[in-house]
C-alpha cells in the first residue's frame, strides 16, 4: 500500500524591530502576533497529538520574544498602551488614535461593537485629517477603551481558552478600567513568555520538528554575490556589486547556535529567506551540520530538463556533491497559497474537505510507493483573515487527517510527519544536478533588488560593509561584535520587501527608518561618524490611498491596446498592490485597473500580470457596481480572451439575474470594457459604488481596492468643469 507522507511547515518570522542603541523596539507584531497565531498553532496541534508538524522559528523572532520576556526591550506601542489614559499628551493621544488600530477591520474590530464604533469615530481614512484635532475628540473612557481593544482583540483561540477571562473582557465591551487595562497586558507578557517553552515541550514530546532560518533573513544568494540576480533575470539593473559569502555563513551559522540554544538541540533543516536558493548555498548548509532545506515548485520546474508536475514534485531531491547529503524538497504551491488566499473565504468545514480531497487525489496519483506533500507558508499572517482565526478550519483539517483510513488494498495511506521523518522513508532520492537561483517569488530576486530605492539601499550596505571591514580589526571585540551584528540585521530581506513599488503599507518610513538605523548604528558602535547620506529617507512621499478618483471624461477605443498615451489619460486608478503585504500571492493577477466614464457610459480597464498573459490561470473577473437602489456585476473569464462580457442584476439581495449579453469588449494586451449608464439604471448626480472581484473555481480569492469600493457619481455636461474649478 502507498504510504503518503503530508508535510506541514508553518513559518514564523518577523524582522528585528530592535534599535539597541535606542533601546525600544518600534513595531509591536512580535508581541501581538505571540497573542494570536504563535500560541494558537501550538495549542491546536497539541488538541490533536497524533498530528505531526514541522515549525520554522527564525532567529530574529526568537530573539526578540526573550527580550519582550525579559523585560529588557520593550515596544513603543506598548509604551503608548501602558500610559494612564487620563494623563495622555496631545500627541500620544494622536499616536493612539492613528495606530491602535492596526488589525484586520474584518474579522478584528467589526466584531466587537465597541472596537468599531470607535473605529467610525475616527474614520476610515484618516490620510488628509488633522490627528490631533481627530483625538481632540476622544474623551478619557474612549481612549481606555481603545488602549484596551488594541491589546484584546489580538488574542486567538489558545490563550482564550485557557484563560477566560479574556472572554469576559470582550464581554463587557466598554468602560474598561486602568485594572482592566492592565489585567489585558499581563496576559499578554504571560503569551509572550510562554512560546518558546510551548515549542520546545511539543518538540521534545517527538510532535512537531523546529527549523531555522537564516538569523536576521537575508536573501542568501544575494548576499553571497548579487549578480546572481542576473541568472533568472539577465536584464535586471543592478546596483554596485555585493559579495559577502562571509557573512552568509555567519548567517546561517549564528542561527544554528541561536536554535541550539533556545531549544536544546541543533536544526537539522533550514527553510531559506523567501525560500530563496542557489547551488553556492548547499557547501554552507552542509557546514552548518544542516541536512536539509526547502522552496518552491517553481524552483524545482526551473532546475529540470523536463517538468511533469505530478510525476517530479511528489518527492525530496538530492543536491550539491554526493559527499554533502543535502536533501531539498519543494512546497506545493496551489495547496499552500490555498490557507493563506482562499480558505478563509470558505466556510470552515468545506474548506478542510478540500484540503483533505486534494491530499487524497494527489495521493492516489503520485507514482511510486512513498510520497511526500509539502504544505509550506506562512504561519502568522493567514489566520487574521479568518473569522475564528482559523480554529474551525484547522480543528476539521487535524481531525480529518487523524481519522484517514487507507482506501482499499490498492489505495494510499495519508500521515502527517514532520520533514525529517519523512525524508528517512526517501533514502536514495533522484539526484538533481542543476539548483535553479532564485525564490519563491517568480523564481527571481526582483523584490529585493533592481528597483532605485533596493539598489540605492544595497550601495548603502555596501558602503557600510567596506568601511567595518576596514576598521574592524582595530576594534576591541565586543565593539567589533556589536558591529557586526548591526550589519547583519541590515542585511535583512524585510527592509528591501518594501522599497520599491512591490508593496504598499502605512508603515513603509518606519521601515526604511529602521534599515537606516541599524546602517547608523554599525558606525556608532565602531567610532565612526555617520554618512550624511543615512539621514536621507531612501523612499520619497507617496500618496498611500489604494484608487485615485477621475479627473476627466474619457472616450477610449475599446481594441484592448493602450492605443495612445492620453487614451486614459486622467482615469480613476486602483492600486493592485496588497497594501499589507506581508502575505504575497505567487499570483500576480493585475499590474493595474483603471476606469473612468463619459457622460453616458462607464470605462474599465484592467492590465493583467504575466501570469494571466500566459493563460494559465483560470479566473473570472466580476465588476461590482452598487447603489442605493440596486446592484450589477459584469463577469466575464478571462480565458480565452473574452468577446462578451454578461451584465446581471438583483435587488434587495436577491438572486442575480442576467440583463443581457454585451460585445462593448476588447481584450488583446490589456482588456477594455464599456457599460451603458442607462443600462445600470443610473442618471447623472446619482452615487454609486465600484469594485472588482477575482474569482477561481468559482471562490472569491480577491477584491480591489482590498479595504472599502470606490465611492463615484454618475458625471454630467459639467463634471470636467466641475473638477477643475479653483
Amino acid at each position: 500500500m502507498k504510504t503518503v507522507q503530508v508535510c506541514f511547515l508553518w513559518h514564523m518570522h518577523q524582522p528585528y524591530y530592535t534599535d539597541p542603541v535606542a533601546g525600544f523596539a518600534s513595531m509591536p507584531w512580535v508581541r501581538l502576533h505571540a497573542t494570536k497565531a504563535y500560541y494558537d498553532m501550538a495549542w491546536m496541534l497539541e488538541q490533536f497529538p497524533s498530528i505531526h508538524a514541522t515549525f520554522n522559528f527564525t532567529p530574529s523572532l526568537l530573539v526578540q520574544l526573550q527580550e519582550l520576556t525579559s523585560g529588557v526591550i520593550g515596544d513603543l506601542f506598548l509604551h503608548y498602551a501602558q500610559r494612564p489614559a487620563a494623563g495622555l499628551t496631545p500627541s500620544e493621544r494622536a499616536f493612539i488614535v492613528r495606530h491602535f488600530f492596526a488589525a484586520n477591520w474584518g474579522t478584528m474590530v467589526r466584531p466587537y461593537p465597541r472596537y468599531h464604533e470607535l473605529l467610525v469615530k475616527r474614520g476610515f481614512d484618516i490620510n488628509h485629517h488633522p490627528l490631533d484635532r481627530l483625538a481632540a475628540q476622544f474623551t478619557t473612557q474612549e481612549l481606555q477603551d481603545l488602549q484596551v481593544w488594541h491589546n484584546l482583540a489580538w488574542f486567538g483561540f489558545g490563550m482564550t481558552a485557557r484563560h477566560p477571562r479574556l472572554n469576559e473582557l470582550r464581554t463587557k465591551g466598554r468602560g474598561f478600567t486602568e485594572e482592566d487595562k492592565q489585567e489585558v497586558l499581563a496576559l499578554q507578557r504571560q503569551a509572550v513568555g510562554d512560546i518558546i517553552p510551548f515549542y520546545r515541550r511539543l518538540a521534545e514530546s517527538g510532535q512537531i520538528e523546529l527549523t531555522t532560518s537564516p538569523f536576521y533573513h537575508p536573501i542568501l544568494p544575494l548576499l553571497i554575490d548579487t549578480e546572481f540576480a542576473r541568472r533568472s533575470r539577465p536584464d535586471a539593473h543592478l546596483p554596485s556589486r555585493f559579495q559577502a559569502p562571509a557573512d552568509a555563513e555567519a548567517q546561517i551559522r549564528n542561527a544554528v547556535a541561536l536554535h541550539r540554544e533556545v531549544f536544546g538541540a541543533a536544526p537539522n533543516g533550514l527553510w531559506p529567506s523567501e525560500g530563496s536558493v542557489c547551488p553556492e548555498l548547499i557547501p554552507i548548509l552542509h557546514q552548518a551540520g544542516l541536512k536539509w532545506t526547502a522552496t518552491d515548485e517553481g524552483v524545482l520546474a526551473r532546475s529540470l530538463d523536463w517538468w511533469d508536475r505530478q510525476a517530479s514534485l511528489y518527492e525530496p531531491y538530492a543536491v550539491g556533491p554526493s559527499e554533502q547529503n543535502i536533501r531539498i524538497v519543494f512546497r506545493d504551491r496551489e495547496l499552500s497559497d490555498a490557507f493563506g488566499f482562499v480558505y478563509a473565504k470558505l466556510t470552515p468545514e468545506s474548506a478542510a474537505e478540500d484540503v483533505l480531497q486534494r491530499l487524497r487525489s494527489l495521493a492516489a496519483q503520485a507514482p511510486g510507493e512513498q510520497a511526500m506533500i509539502s504544505i509550506i507558508l506562512d504561519g502568522e499572517n493567514p489566520w487574521e483573515h479568518y473569522y475564528d482565526g482559523g480554529e474551525r478550519f484547522l480543528s476539521c483539517l487535524y481531525a480529518g487527517l487523524a481519522g484517514h483510513a487507507p482506501s482499499g488494498d490498492n489505495g494510499s495511506h495519508l500521515a502527517t510527519s514532520t520533514m525529517s521523518h519523512a525524508l528517512e522513508a526517501h533514502s536514495h532520492p533522484k539526484r538533481l544536478d542543476h539548483l535553479h537561483s532564485g525564490s519563491w517569488i517568480n523564481q527571481d530576486f526582483k523584490i529585493w533588488i533592481g528597483h532605485a530605492e533596493d539598489n540605492r539601499a544595497w550601495d548603502l550596505l555596501k558602503l557600510t560593509r567596506d568601511r567595518l571591514a576596514a576598521v574592524s580589526d582595530t576594534l576591541a571585540p565586543e565593539q567589533a561584535r556589536g558591529a557586526w551584528e548591526e550589519l547583519y540585521a541590515a542585511e535583512g530581506s524585510d527592509w528591501c520587501w518594501w522599497y520599491g513599488d512591490d508593496f504598499e503599507t502605512d508603515y513603509k518610513p518606519e521601515f526604511d527608518r529602521l534599515f537606516r538605523a541599524h546602517l547608523r548604528n554599525v558606525y556608532t558602535r565602531a567610532g565612526l561618524p555617520v554618512p550624511e547620506a543615512l539621514n536621507e529617507p531612501l523612499i520619497g512621499a507617496r500618496e498611500t490611498r489604494p484608487f485615485q478618483l477621475p479627473v476627466t471624461l474619457l472616450t477610449p477605443t475599446l481594441d484592448g491596446r493602450v492605443t495612445d498615451f492620453f487614451e486614459w489619460h486622467g482615469a480613476g486608478t486602483i492600486d493592485p498592490a496588497p497594501p499589507l503585504g506581508a502575505m504575497w500571492k505567487s499570483q500576480k493577477f493585475f499590474t493595474a485597473i483603471w476606469f473612468g466614464f463619459s457622460v453616458d457610459a462607464l470605462f474599465l480597464r484592467l492590465d493583467p500580470g504575466a501570469d494571466l498573459l500566459a493563460g494559465d490561470l483560470p479566473i473570472a473577473v466580476e465588476c461590482h457596481l452598487v447603489s442605493t437602489s440596486s446592484a450589477y456585476k459584469l463577469a466575464f473569464a478571462f480565458a480565452p480572451p473574452p468577446e462578451t462580457f454578461t451584465l446581471y442584476g438583483t435587488s434587495n439581495g436577491n438572486a442575480w439575474t442576467e440583463v443581457g449579453r454585451y460585445g462593448t469588449i476588447g481584450c488583446r494586451k490589456i482588456l477594455e470594457l464599456a457599460v451603458p449608464f442607462k443600462d445600470l439604471h443610473l442618471q447623472a448626480g446619482q452615487e454609486f459604488k465600484l469594485s472588482v472581484a477575482i474569482l477561481q473555481n468559482g471562490t472569491e480569492v480577491d477584491r480591489y481596492p482590498r479595504q472599502q469600493p470606490v465611492n463615484l457619481t454618475v458625471p454630467d455636461d459639467n463634471y470636467e468643469a466641475a473638477i477643475w474649478r479653483v
